[in-house]
């Protein structure tokens, strides 16, 4: 690689060279990284910190501020090294423990582990899928609080994505979504280097990716490879794409690696790049000074960055002083979404269910999520093309479209995957609760955004529905099996399968009020008898519903519709002369959470005779049962059918429990 042909002195060459310099000393001293991205896309990561974005580093969370999202993870160091330079709260000392146990640098970006990290990265895809919900998430709150002359919600957001990420399913259905709802605030920067992992992407990837998004309806333009080093082109395409009202993406031919020896090939893409090219690279990038440091004509310019920031953020707050004083109302809703505050008694009126009367838990969901949201406004949401199966429509709210972002109903199509990143990112913008449905065994299309989400802590509520083998004819390639387990198994997601309506509307209050992790419920398609259940009962995540007289014989443990039947059951026992104890439990992980006093109390030790009823696998139900008990479940795949055949064709029967439970019993 021939020295660069710029002048050794020009102080925005010096401060791009600054990042590189950065990113090659963190990933030399960890012996591992990615130092490709930040060696070839430092031009970019330049202009949008240093003369695009209007944001402050005295205030990373300063709310109209531009967001970033580096949707290429891996590169880290690019975002690490930018964060330092303009003033965030981010050392040298900090970059040096690049990769390491308890870092503020890890190996991909993480949000809330360090300040001006916007979304947790790395997962090829999700970084720009999420930065489309941040989009509409900044879209719906103008539409909702700006008034004239008053654009107090107004602010872009940005992505670097790399070749790996528009690979990605993900960022297809994510960008087809985007520019169906012409999210102009949008503005992808594509480090197009033709490289990947395993060697140059024409072995796998030849698509023109601008023609399809042109098709997608994104503004599209190029910069050449030899135009990629060169900060005013880079500045003038993003300021193009401003004026653009669509989102665009800007291919920028870039040179992975630039400057290494090996720059241009898949060997700087995941591993340092060694001590001797370390130094060949400074040297043919003029880097000349010490490793870790930034010189002072640098250290000057990027201190330009928080100037312009501090002035960002107060011109802002003036605005919204005034803003405060014409409409009081407004800014004191929009001051309380900002905070995620819930409304004073705003489940005060939540509706009730007559005990014995029979209703649907997905039909609850739909009773309790419409009586919410007229006290809720923040929640938002909707479903993946299933709004009249999964009942997730808000009544007297309109959809959101085109232009017109006020709405609250947001029409995702059939991209679940895209549609929990955009959920994910709507929360981390903050100011909105939203909430995305499909049916349970659906989950799995969306399962690696939910799992960044729960990494993330986000409360993103999954209300899935068509709960079990139940649902019937469309039969097993839609009948959940492993899918309650496998949502389990993810830690932060809490999964409540509720018995009956009044478990549900005690669900989605606990859903509303759990802000460290997504809660999925899990809702029936048949209709189930509406029970007597106590106050608080699903938050606790197992009680006892139905008891014995004295210590039980057995106790027969439930979720969702199987507890409807197991109470059923327990009329024939006891006419039998068994003993027996009916828990409800709607979140084995909030009853793992309760006191060990409290568990005893329900599942108490010295009773060894159990059985679990649960209509999907069985695996993680031996926890509860132990060694002597028993578990109800389906280890296989279902059938077509009617739902009530079908659960009785795999034992969830009244009649099928008492069998068991006096087999249990000899």
């Amino acid at each position: 690689m021939p020295k660069q042909d710029v002048p050794k002195k020009d102080i925005t060459v010096r401060s791009v060279n600054a990042i590189r310099a950065l990113a090659i000393d963190a990933i030399q001293k960890a012996g591992s990284g990615h130092p490709g991205l930040p060696l070839g896309a430092a031009p970019v990561g330049y202009t949008l910190f240093a003369r695009t974005m209007r944001h402050n580093p005295k205030n990373p969370m300063w709310f109209n501020r531009d967001r970033y999202v580096q949707s290429a993870g891996h590169g880290s160091m690019l975002q690490y090294a930018l964060l330092h330079l303009s003033g965030y709260p981010l050392t040298i000392d900090d970059l040096k423990k690049h990769r390491q146990l308890h870092s503020k640098t890890p190996g991909h970006p993480e949000v809330h582990h360090t300040e001006g990290v916007e979304t947790t990265t790395g997962p090829l895809g999700q970084g720009l899928a999420t930065a489309v919900g941040m989009a509409l998430a900044e879209a719906h709150l103008a539409a909702k609080f700006n008034r004239p002359d008053f654009n107090i919600v107004d602010h872009y957001t940005y992505v670097i994505a790399s070749d790996g990420d528009l690979m990605e399913g993900i960022t297809a259905e994510a960008s087809s979504f985007a520019g169906h709802l012409g999210l102009g605030k949008l503005i992808v920067l594509y480090d197009d280097n033709n490289i990947s992992l395993d060697g140059p992407t024409k072995m796998s990837f030849t698509e023109d990716v601008l023609k399809r998004y042109e098709a997608y309806g994104w503004h599209i333009s190029r910069i050449e490879n030899n135009s990629s080093n060169d900060v005013n082109v880079i500045e003038q395409a993003i300021n193009n794409a401003k004026q653009d009202s669509r989102p665009s993406i800007i291919s920028v031919r870039s040179t992975i690696g630039y400057g290494a020896p090996k720059a241009g090939t898949q060997k700087v893409h995941g591993a340092a790049l060694g001590a001797e090219d370390s130094v060949k690279t400074k040297a043919n990038l003029d880097i000349d000074w010490p490793e870790f440091t930034v010189p002072k004509d640098v250290a000057a310019n990027y201190a330009k960055v928080g100037k312009a920031g501090a002035k960002f953020e107060a011109d802002w707050n003036k605005l919204f002083a005034k803003y405060t004083k014409k409409y009081p109302e407004l800014a004191s809703e929009f001051q309380r979404l900002l905070e995620g505050k819930l409304p004073a008694d705003y489940a005060k009126d939540l509706p009730t269910f007559k005990v014995g009367e029979k209703l649907a838990t997905r039909k609850a969901s739909q009773i309790v999520l419409n009586a919410l949201a007229k006290k809720v406004p923040e929640l938002i949401g909707g479903s993946a093309d299933l709004a009249e199966s999964n009942y997730t429509d808000l009544e007297g709210e309109k959809s959101i479209e085109a232009g017109d972002y006020a709405g609250r109903i947001v029409r995702f199509g059939v991209r679940e995957h895209a549609m929990a990143a955009a959920a994910n990112g709507m929360s981390l913008h903050g100011g909105l609760r939203p909430f995305v449905a499909t049916f349970l065994i659906f989950s799995d299309y969306l399962r690696p955004a939910l799992r960044l989400g729960a990494l993330m802590e986000q409360p993103v509520i999954y209300p899935f529905t068509h709960d079990s083998v139940a649902l019937g004819g469309d039969g097993p390639t839609h009948q959940p099996i492993s899918q309650l387990t496998a949502l389990r198994a993810i830690p932060n997601v809490t999964v409540i399968r509720p018995a009956d309506a009044n478990e549900t509307a005690q669900a989605w209050v606990f859903a509303l009020e759990h802000d460290k992790g997504p809660t999925a419920m899990a809702l029936s398609r048949q209709n189930l008898p509406n029970l007597e259940i106590p106050k608080g009962a699903v938050a606790k995540g197992g009680y006892i519903l139905a008891d014995s007289n004295g210590t039980p014989d057995v106790i027969v443990i439930a979720t969702g519709s199987e507890v409807s039947s197991s109470l059923e059951a327990k009329k024939e026992l006891d006419k039998a002369g068994i003993k027996t104890r009916v828990v409800s439990m709607p979140s084995t992980q909030l009853f793992d959470k309760q006191s060990a006093k409290y568990k005893e109390s329900v599942l108490p030790s010295n009773v060894r005779n159990r059985v679990a009823v649960e209509a999907g696998a069985t695996l993680g139900w031996y926890k509860y049962v132990g060694l002597d008990g028993v578990v109800i479940g389906l280890d296989r795949f279902g059938a077509s059918g009617e739902g009530d055949e079908l659960l009785k064709e795999f034992g969830f029967t009244a009649a099928n429990i008492v069998k068991v439970i006096k087999k249990l019993k000899r």
